[in-house]
C-alpha cells in the first residue's frame, strides 16, 4: 500500500472578508496549492470539502473556478472538524487505491452571521438552556481552577503565548503580541473567560493536494507523508461528565500514536484545538504532552514555545490565527507542511520533522465533542 503524501499546501489570511463569497474565499488557496503540487487540473482524481456553514454544493461552487469539473466532489459537515475530516476521508479513500491524487479544501465564513457564538442546533436540550460554547469552557476553567489550582493568570498566559506565535505569521487574524494584564482586562465573556481568551471568528480557507502516485510525490524534494488519520464520534453520557476528561480527544490521540508507531515524545510540533485558552491546558493532557494536573507547569516552564520540547501552535493557534471552523482543520495541516517542510520562516520550529494536529468539533447534550479528528505527519526528504 502506498504512502499518502501531502505535496502542496495554501491558505488566505484569516480574517474578516464579509465581501467575499465561499468560492472566493477558497479558489485563492486552491489555485496556489494546485500550482505548488505541479499536477495539472486533470489529474486531480477526486475533491473532498470541509465547511460548517457553506451550504449546498460549496466544493463544486469552489473548484468550477478553476476549470475542475466532472470527477466526485464531496462535502464534509463536520462542524470545527469539517475540513479535519476531509482529509481523513480523502487519505482513506487514497489508501483503499479509489484514487492517486485528490484535492481537500476546509473553509468557512462566520461574518455571514454579525458576530456573537455560533449558531447551534435549537432542538438540543443543553443548547436551549444556554450551554453555548463559550459556557461549556467556562466551565471547564472554573473546573480546572478548582480541581489543580490553576489561576487566571495563568489562563491569561495562553493568550500571551498565542499572540507571540501570531505575531510572526502572516496568515493569522491577530498579529500582536499582548500582555497578561491586556488579557485579563478585556471584557468578559463567560467567566472566567475574557474576550482576548476566546478566539475570533472570522472567514477563511486552506487548501491541500494529496497523493499516493510516486511520480508526483518524486517531483517534490520534501513532503508530509500521513502516518497516522482518526476520526472519531463522540460517546453519550448522561448525568455527570468529567469537564477536564474530554474522552474523544484522549481516544484519538491514543489511537493515532499507535497507528503512527509514536509517542507524544517524538513530536515536534502540535497544531491543536484552542477555541479557549483553557482548551489548550486540557489539551496538553488529553494529548499526553504531560500528566493530569500538570499543564500549567508545562506552559509556564516553556515546553509549548519555541526552544520547548514540543512546540504548541506555533501558527497562533486558533486564538491568534482566528477559527473559521470549517477551515480550521485544513489550516492546521498547511502549518504542518510549511513546518515540516521548512517553510514557516520566522516561525520555524528548528528541526522540525514529525507533527500532530488535533481539532474537535460540535457541542451536543451528553458528549464533550461531537467529533474529533488527530492526524500525524512526518516529513520525507528534508535533511
Amino acid at each position: 500500500m502506498a504512502d499518502t503524501h501531502v505535496v502542496a499546501a495554501a491558505m488566505i489570511p484569516m480574517g474578516k472578508h464579509r465581501s467575499a463569497s465561499y468560492a472566493g474565499l477558497a479558489t485563492p488557496a486552491v489555485a496556489q496549492a494546485l500550482r505548488e503540487s505541479g499536477v495539472d487540473k486533470t489529474a486531480i482524481d477526486a475533491v473532498y470539502c470541509g465547511h460548517a456553514f457553506g451550504g449546498m454544493l460549496t466544493g463544486q461552487r469552489i473548484v468550477k473556478n478553476v476549470g475542475v469539473g466532472g470527477i466526485p466532489v464531496v462535502n464534509v459537515d463536520n462542524a470545527c472538524s469539517g475540513g479535519a475530516t476531509a482529509l481523513a476521508e480523502a487519505h482513506a479513500a487514497l489508501q483503499s487505491g479509489r484514487y492517486r491524487t485528490v484535492l481537500v479544501i476546509g473553509v468557512d465564513k462566520l461574518t455571514q452571521f454579525g458576530g456573537g457564538t455560533l449558531p447551534l442546533v435549537p432542538e438540543d436540550w443543553e443548547v436551549r438552556s444556554g450551554v453555548v460554547m463559550p459556557a461549556i469552557y467556562a466551565m471547564r476553567a472554573q473546573r480546572m481552577m478548582h480541581e489543580h489550582g490553576v489561576t487566571r493568570e495563568d489562563l491569561a498566559e495562553v493568550s500571551v503565548k498565542a499572540r507571540r506565535h501570531g505575531a510572526l505569521n502572516p496568515f493569522a487574524q491577530f498579529r500582536s503580541e499582548v500582555t497578561v494584564e491586556e488579557v485579563l482586562a478585556s471584557r468578559f465573556i463567560a467567566e472566567p473567560l475574557t474576550l482576548m481568551q476566546c478566539c475570533p471568528t472570522g472567514d477563511g480557507a486552506a487548501a491541500l493536494v494529496v497523493t499516493t502516485d510516486p511520480e508526483v510525490v518524486a517531483r517534490h524534494q520534501v513532503t508530509m507523508r500521513v502516518r497516522a488519520s482518526v476520526l472519531h464520534s463522540g460517546t453519550f453520557e448522561g448525568g455527570f461528565r468529567d469537564m477536564l476528561r474530554p474522552e474523544i480527544s484522549y481516544r484519538s490521540a491514543a489511537e493515532a500514536y499507535e497507528y503512527a508507531g509514536i509517542g507524544p515524545e517524538d513530536l515536534d510540533l502540535v497544531e491543536l484545538h484552542d477555541a479557549f485558552t483553557v482548551a489548550e491546558l486540557v489539551y496538553y493532557e488529553a494529548l499526553g504532552l504531560c500528566k493530569k494536573g500538570e499543564s500549567v507547569r508545562l506552559l509556564r516552564d516553556g515546553g509549548t514555545t519555541f526552544g520547548g520540547g514540543t512546540v504548541v501552535n506555533p501558527s497562533g493557534g486558533l486564538l491568534a490565527k482566528g477559527h473559521p471552523v470549517g477551515a480550521s482543520g485544513a489550516a492546521q495541516v498547511v502549518e504542518a507542511f510549511w513546518q515540516l517542510t521548512g517553510r514557516a520562516g520566522e516561525r520555524q520550529v528548528e528541526g522540525a520533522r514529525i507533527g500532530l494536529t488535533h481539532v474537535t468539533g460540535g457541542g451536543i447534550s451528553g458528549f464533550d465533542h461531537g467529533s474529533c479528528c488527530v492526524h500525524v505527519f512526518e516529513a520525507v526528504g528534508r535533511g
